[in-house]
């Protein structure tokens, strides 16, 4: 899904938290944003995810505003998993529910995600009972479910095991390599955005400051604030 933003401007009171002139982010590429803490990225992805409005600007879809066909091929994935009371089946269910999938379709694909993620024995326990990391493997599997066109991760893989960051990353490039989505990937992990993104843009005071490929971004062709945040490691 191709993303064009144009005059994009976010106000909390007299606050400008973002102010985003033009910047298109070209369908099927897989966007690393990266940059200090407070520099927009989160209300960014919102923005776009359709979850915050703009105080100005728009944000078209495939050179459409947002409608409901499109919300229901795109999704968000947050760093703190946002789950159902309800078990882990139904939790990865829903989106199929919701999209008026048939039972038969729910019960494949769900059982699917549950043996792909290795979380089999997960099904009927209850989502608030889970660890982090188990908790985060629902998410991602309960957004990869319906096989999104537009896949928003807000730092996916923060504050859990390093053996579930292992899986959750090869499930994401697993999903990359065969369906071809828009990623745009929040991180603070800049050897997680070389691992996984060919492209990047890097955010600071609520300004894309740089983007393009990410062999640019961590060049020396950057733009010179970008060079010095990830040479000092401030991102």
């Amino acid at each position: 899904m191709k993303l064009t933003l144009s005059s994009i401007r976010k106000k909390y009171k007299e606050k400008t938290v973002l102010q985003i002139p033009e910047l298109e982010l070209e369908e099927g590429y897989f966007w690393g944003i990266i940059g200090p803490n407070g520099s927009g990225k989160s209300t960014l992805l919102k923005i776009i995810a359709g979850l915050m409005e703009a105080t100005e600007g728009n944000v078209l879809y495939h050179n459409h505003t947002l409608n409901e066909k499109t919300r229901r091929s795109m999704t968000l994935v947050f760093q703190k998993p946002y789950l159902l009371r309800t078990t882990v089946y139904n939790n990865i269910a829903y989106p199929l529910k919701i999209r008026g999938y048939s039972k038969r379709d729910i019960h494949m694909r769900v059982n699917a995600m549950l043996e792909d993620f290795g979380i089999e024995g997960l099904r009927d326990q209850k989502a608030w009972t889970l660890s982090g990391g188990e908790g985060q493997k629902v998410a991602l599997a309960r957004a990869l479910v319906f096989k999104p066109k537009l896949l928003m991760l807000d730092e996916p893989t923060a504050n859990i095991d390093p053996s579930s960051i292992i899986l959750l990353e090869e499930k994401i490039r697993e999903y990359y390599a065969m369906e071809k989505p828009t990623i745009l990937m929040v991180t603070h992990n800049i050897q997680q955005t070389r691992r996984l993104c060919n492209r990047g843009a890097f955010m600071y005071e609520g300004e894309v400051l740089d983007s393009g490929d990410v062999s640019h971004l961590f060049g020396l062709e950057a733009n010179p604030l970008v060079q010095s945040f990830i040479r000092q490691g401030l991102i």
